[in-house]
Parts: structure tokens; C-alpha cells; sequence
């Protein structure tokens, strides 16, 4: 065991849960971030090893104070927790499931994000991975040839919130760089996961797109920052 410690959010299941289960075995410290403290407990006992349960609920204030007074240091932060609850086109969609996907996708990012600055603050080479999407790649998207195309726009609450997360992405990593933060955007890929019945019927392994995240969680200090990375490594468009 080593001295680091990280927090993934959203780590109770899915590709948080893989995430947090390697880096355990990376030796770091993991604070499982948990909305549900019995299913949070769960994931911890599955773990085992460093993971120890850290009740957060990132569109709750109140949440994300109480979690960040518990943590004095930290080297590694993985935004991991993310919804998608319409899959509609921007002309069907509604506002309420606009602002609910926002609420974690991305405003949620920046609540965790600041509250544990300090914290990450403490580390000699801090680490912060987003974790975003590859329907969010406006590149890709705008591409009549890529399968994201095809869509004609399907799941415009998710797919723009991811965007708008990678440009968020960029202004830290510009905005901390000089204080040695490596900040990164990850794409994990289709997953098996209960994101949405596409993902639900998927066959994509959830550890290897937690690869991808742990990969960029500790990287060196020659490695990049404020980029927009696949699973695999390679860079993805904006």
C-alpha cells in the first residue's frame, strides 16, 4: 500500500466501480463516492483492500461539503458519475431533462471539483480525470461518415453536457497547470452498464474503459494535460 488516495464519484457500480477497484489494486487509497450509502457499502465490501465508503451525492450542496471535510489529502479525483435521462432530439426534448443532466453531468463536476481543491492541493502531483463521452465530440458528430452522425442528433441532453464537460476540462487543466495538476477528459467507450438500454445490451467490458481512467489518473509528470483521450490512449477530437 501506498501513501496516495483518490476519490472516484459515482464508484457503486458500472465503470466507477471498476475504477475504483483498480486503482485499489494499483495500492491506492479509494474513496468510493456513493449517492446510496447501502449500495456504497456494498461496492466497498467488493473491493475490499483501500476502498473505504465516502457518502456523495454531487447535485447536493450540502452533499458535497460534508464529503470534502472528510478528506484532508488527495492525489487523484475521477468525476466518474454521470445520468442520461432523455434520449430525445433537442426539438422533442424537454427543459426539466436538460437541467437534471446538467445537474451532474456537469455542474456537479464543477461542484466536486472545487470543494476538493484544497484537498488536491496537498499532493505532489494532483490528478483529476473526467469522465466524458465520445457522442460528445462535436468533430465526430458533425462527421456524416461517423457512426455518431447517424444519429441525427438522438440523446441532445447527454451528448451536449459531455461537450460542454470537455471544455470544462480544458479551462482547468489551463488554469492549474502551473500548479502541476494534470486534468484530462476520458471517452471509456460503449460500455455494458445501465446508462441507457444501448449500453444495458452492449457487450463492452466496464474495466477496460476503467482502464483508460486509471491510465490518466496517474500519469506521469511528463504527461499531458487538458486533453481529450479514448480508452485505449489515443486522443479523441473536440
Amino acid at each position: 500500500m501506498n501513501d496516495r488516495t483518490a476519490l472516484v464519484t459515482g464508484a457503486n457500480k458500472g465503470i466507477g466501480k471498476e475504477i475504483a477497484r483498480q486503482l485499489v489494486a494499483e495500492g491506492l487509497t479509494v474513496h468510493v463516492g456513493s449517492r446510496d450509502a447501502e449500495r456504497g457499502r456494498r461496492a466497498v465490501q467488493e473491493i475490499g483492500g483501500g476502498a473505504r465508503l465516502l457518502v456523495l451525492d454531487v447535485t447536493d450542496a450540502d452533499s458535497v461539503a460534508t464529503a470534502a471535510a472528510q478528506v484532508e489529502r488527495l492525489d487523484v479525483l475521477v468525476n466518474n458519475a454521470g445520468i442520461m435521462v432523455d434520449g430525445r432530439t433537442a426539438p422533442e426534448a424537454d427543459l426539466d431533462g436538460f437541467r437534471r443532466t446538467y445537474e451532474t453531468n456537469l455542474f456537479g463536476v464543477l461542484a466536486v471539483t472545487n470543494a476538493f481543491l484544497p484537498a488536491l492541493r496537498h499532493s505532489a502531483a494532483p490528478r483529476i480525470v473526467n469522465v466524458s463521452s465520445g457522442t460528445g465530440s462535436l468533430t465526430w458528430s458533425a462527421d456524416p461518415d461517423h457512426q455518431f452522425a447517424v444519429s441525427a442528433g438522438a440523446g441532445a441532453a447527454y451528448r451536449s453536457s459531455k461537450t460542454a464537460l470537455n471544455a470544462l476540462t480544458l479551462f482547468y487543466a489551463q488554469t492549474l497547470a502551473p500548479e502541476g495538476f494534470k486534468v484530462n477528459a476520458l471517452a471509456p467507450g460503449l460500455r455494458s452498464t445501465d446508462l441507457n438500454a444501448r449500453a444495458a445490451a452492449s457487450d463492452g467490458d466496464p474495466a477496460e474503459g476503467a482502464a483508460g481512467a486509471v491510465r490518466l489518473a496517474l500519469l506521469p509528470d511528463t504527461g499531458p494535460t487538458g486533453g481529450f483521450f479514448s480508452w485505449d490512449g489515443t486522443p479523441v477530437a473536440w
